[in-house]
């Protein structure tokens, strides 16, 4: 597994800091993920061969958060990482490095949510009741950061307000079954698991309270990487969207879904069958879009908490390119299951 937490860690703080066809011989790119099961999206890719007939060789490596993994893609270690979006992220552009946000990744609905220790729910009855009180947050300067802060400041509260507790989302259950923290925010299956433990309640959920739509995680690519091998960076990302559209078509309970849901055991994306039935998915933007006002909020909060350096404007944060030229090339996205109610991943 790769780590590099160490040079991660300082970009979390201010310091000073084509598509053509398939080739007779593939070319390699080397993805680092934080699975999830939106990563299915590329493992449909991979299974199905939409990167093997573009003349891509992928090459999966787990990694723990896109915290890590930024430093690597940086050095061209990696050449796309799939995960959120982080403070450490806003620090890495305002240093000049050759990173950039390619596509969508999760976006509105989240299925995210703030869930309350179940023995608290006569005490907390409202979100000012969780001042002071310690509340989980999968890691500094995660986007769990970013929703705890708007859900606070909803309430007139600020992100300091929160005794923040660093937890990873696997073991915030065990945090809570230990009375460790009063609060987590959670995504799934993580969130559901809780409440149907009986170790806690959904109080919120994040996107009540930060503009939306909201996207949270995207691809990252390395911009030094993209720009010279141009036509492997549009072949990549067409083969990823193909492979998110696929997603998005299970994700409303399409004709593709038991084959998705095969893909994402098959690849270890979820070892549980029943949870990937049980639980809702996080949507995708099947056109790749990025929010750029969401991206933006999210800047403008980590600012304000002095856990990035400076604003900058949406231009040196992301591209379009990548996928607005997909999309032409896929045309529009027609939903297969015309009776699904489901928002998001439309």
């Amino acid at each position: 597994m790769i780590r590099s937490s160490e040079i991660a860690s300082a970009l979390l703080v201010p310091l000073a800091l084509g598509c053509g066809s398939a080739t007779a011989q593939e070319q390699t790119v080397r993805v680092g993920m934080v699975r999830a099961l939106s990563s299915t999206a590329t493992m449909i890719a991979i299974e199905k061969g939409y990167f093997k007939d573009l003349g891509i060789r992928v090459v999966v490596e787990d990694i723990d958060s896109s915290i890590d993994a930024l430093a690597l893609v940086a050095q061209d270690r990696l050449q796309v990482v799939e995960g959120g979006i982080s403070a450490a992220y806003f620090n890495a552009i305002e240093k000049n490095l050759p990173v950039s946000i390619a596509l969508d990744r999760v976006s509105s609905p989240l299925n995210q949510r703030l869930i309350v220790r179940a023995d608290l729910k006569d005490k907390i009855k409202s979100i000012g009741n969780l001042k002071g009180r310690p509340l989980a947050s999968n890691s500094r300067g995660s986007i769990t950061n970013y929703e705890i802060g708007k859900t606070f400041e909803k309430a007139g509260l600020a992100y300091r307000d929160a005794d923040i507790k660093f937890v990873p989302f696997t073991q915030m259950s065990v945090a809570f079954a230990n009375k460790a923290v009063d609060a987590a925010f959670m995504i799934q299956p993580f969130a559901s698991q809780v409440v149907d433990q009986g170790l806690g309640f959904v109080f919120a959920d994040p996107e009540d309270f930060a503009p939306g739509p909201m996207t949270i995680a995207v691809s990252f690519v390395n911009t030094d990487w993209a720009a010279k091998s141009p036509e492997l960076a549009k072949s990549f990302f067409l083969a990823s969207l193909k492979g998110a559209r696929e997603y998005c078509q299970a994700y409303h309970g399409g004709p593709n879904r038991s084959e998705v849901v095969d893909i994402a055991l098959r690849t270890g994306v979820e070892t549980r069958r029943e949870l990937i039935d049980k639980y809702p998915w996080a949507a995708r933007n099947p056109d790749g879009a990025v929010n750029v006002a969401s991206m933006l909020d999210i800047q403008k909060f980590f600012v304000a908490e002095k856990l990035a350096l400076k604003e900058l404007p949406a231009e040196r944060l992301l591209t379009s390119a990548y996928s607005d030229f997909a999309a032409a090339r896929l045309g529009p996205f027609v939903l297969q299951n015309q009776d699904s109610k489901l928002a998001g991943c439309r």
